[in-house]
């Protein structure tokens, strides 16, 4: 046997490996209107959190955070919720530059519906990030249900809890 005829096998295998990589890491999620999300359970409270897809701004996928503690990651324009206890919500977002009014805080009850946009703004220059440009920097607003639902139901789904 030519060695080039044993080196085919290899060569459409790699080939088509590569291809079925290439292939998966392109498949999109479904938005979040088709997934069947499940009720708020009892006693708890739903926060919502969710990213505009601005591909002029970050696309950094920073760690959202409750009280100090990870609770998913920012994926850029995607959507995701965490079902939580009733309690006062420090939610915040890893972030390099450091502005004023960036986070937020909410007091979340039972059967509550609370919905956080996450907000970058590429342009902010912090002391620490030393030009203009340079600086992931992230902001979080509550926003009305009326507004954020639309948003989030064409938002690629990223889970729940």
């Amino acid at each position: 046997m030519p060695k080039r005829a044993a080196i085919r096998p290899h060569l459409w295998r790699g080939t088509a490996t590569a291809f079925l990589v290439v292939a998966t890491s392109c498949a999109q999620l479904p938005p979040t209107s088709s997934v069947a999300i499940p009720p708020v359970p009892a006693g708890a409270g739903r926060l919502w959190f969710y990213r505009d897809y601005e591909p002029h701004e970050s696309l950094a996928r920073p760690y959202v955070r409750l009280n100090e503690q990870i609770v998913g990651i920012s994926e850029p324009g995607g959507a995701f919720y965490r079902d939580l206890a009733p309690a006062h919500y420090s939610v915040t977002v890893d972030s390099a530059g450091r502005d004023v009014n960036q986070f937020a805080a909410i007091d979340l009850a039972a059967g509550q519906e609370v919905y956080a946009k996450i907000l970058s703004l590429w342009s902010w220059l912090d002391e620490d990030c030393g030009t203009w440009g340079g600086c992931n920097t992230f902001y979080v607003r509550l926003m009305p249900a009326e507004t954020a639902r639309a948003a989030v139901a064409d938002s690629p789904f990223y889970g729940g809890s």
